[in-house]
């Protein structure tokens, strides 16, 4: 057993050696990160088939890595060629002016009934020019972005390349090893095994909803939505899906924030069908998709309100980038989880604490 003086030294080597290998792991944090993800949503699957193929987990982590690369990762490869077409002749046709946001502004307004312009007169919302320039400006910055990122890959395409096959070849011996690792880090935690128990239940419960219940529910509702606007004929149909996959990963923002306005302008420039079918899918179809799909996917397993999973995520997008979707939420719960355990613990001692009077 370790002296005092030596168990103190231990320890700030442990730290030591601990922040010096996440600084090493650094430029492969995202790789890791997702690698980790991946694993705990397909544990359950590896599992099932280790047990199918009589306990052969080099087999059952291959073939579950297999099914990863054809359900998950291809289509996302398509989707991203796919989308990355369509902005770069959305930011062509903008900067061309063969898309003109204002002119778009103009008919809606010269359609709409004279009611409209009295609620706009109102209001004072008469002037639509720093709208229109708002609007257009923001489309040609989107747009833009996503274009530069396009031209810029094969710059980055060995170090895409190589993040991806870290992940991969992270994401097999965790599928493999997952169990006696978990195992591992819950044994080395400095807590008592209840609170190691609850913590690592929490990380591992809000992980997988967040993935399945939030990821799932969003992809789709953008699938759902793309497929309208490409049947409506409405034009870069998988670039509105993957905007409104993005707002739909957002608690209390649905995809309607990118269909309404859609819908309103169809309705305000004569398509009236073509506005009435988007509206009522959207509100059906679209819209019953997070009510029906989410309580099978997550239930209530997260047990965080609602507005604490908006600003948590928001704040891990803006903290962390896109690997902020699965992070913010996830220090939100252990937050919570840990205050809860010590509000608990606090309870306790003072229920089972002796009255003043009555000490000895």
């Amino acid at each position: 057993m370790l002296r005092p003086d030596d168990h103190k030294a231990f320890l700030l080597l442990l730290a030591a050696v601990t922040i010096l290998f996440g600084w090493v792991l650094l430029p492969f944090f995202g790789a890791v990160m997702w690698g980790t993800v991946i694993a705990l949503l397909f544990a359950p699957l590896y599992r099932r088939l280790n047990a199918k193929m009589g306990n052969r987990p080099n087999t059952a982590a291959l073939a579950t890595l297999g099914i990863i690369i054809a359900t998950v990762i291809v289509p996302l490869a398509l989707i991203g060629a796919a989308l990355t077409r369509e902005a770069l002749d959305l930011y062509t046709r903008i900067k061309s002016g063969e898309l003109n946001i204002g002119q778009f502004f103009q008919q809606a307004r010269g359609a709409a009934p004279s009611w409209v312009e009295g609620l706009l007169q109102r209001f004072g919302l008469t002037s639509f020019d720093a709208v229109q320039e708002r609007i257009s400006s923001g489309l040609l910055a989107g747009s833009q972005v996503i274009a530069t990122q396009a031209f810029s890959v094969g710059q980055t395409t060995f170090d895409f390349l190589v993040n991806f096959f870290i992940m991969l070849y992270l994401l097999f011996f965790l599928l493999r090893d997952g169990d006696k690792l978990s195992a591992r880090i819950r044994d080395a935690m400095p807590l008592r095994p209840d609170r190691r128990r609850a913590l690592t239940e929490k990380f591992i419960t809000v992980t997988r909803a967040t993935v399945k219940g939030g990821m799932l529910v969003a992809l789709a509702q953008g699938a759902l939505g793309g497929l309208i606007f490409w049947v409506l004929g409405i034009g870069a149909p998988v670039l509105w899906a993957v905007v409104m996959a993005f707002v739909s990963l957002l608690p209390g923002v649905g995809a309607a924030i990118v269909w309404g306005p859609v819908a309103l302008y169809l309705l305000a420039t004569g398509a009236i069908w073509q506005g009435v079918t988007l509206i009522v899918f959207g509100a059906v179809v679209i819209g019953l998709t997070d009510n029906l799909l989410r309580p099978y996917l997550v239930g209530k397993d997260t047990k965080m309100p609602d507005y604490v999973v908006l600003i948590s995520t928001l704040g891990g997008i803006a903290s962390f980038g896109l690997n902020g979707f699965v992070i913010g939420p996830v220090i939100a719960a252990l937050f919570m989880a840990c205050w809860d355990i010590y509000a608990t613990a606090r309870k306790k001692g003072e229920d089972e604490a002796p009255p003043a009077g009555r000490r000895s």
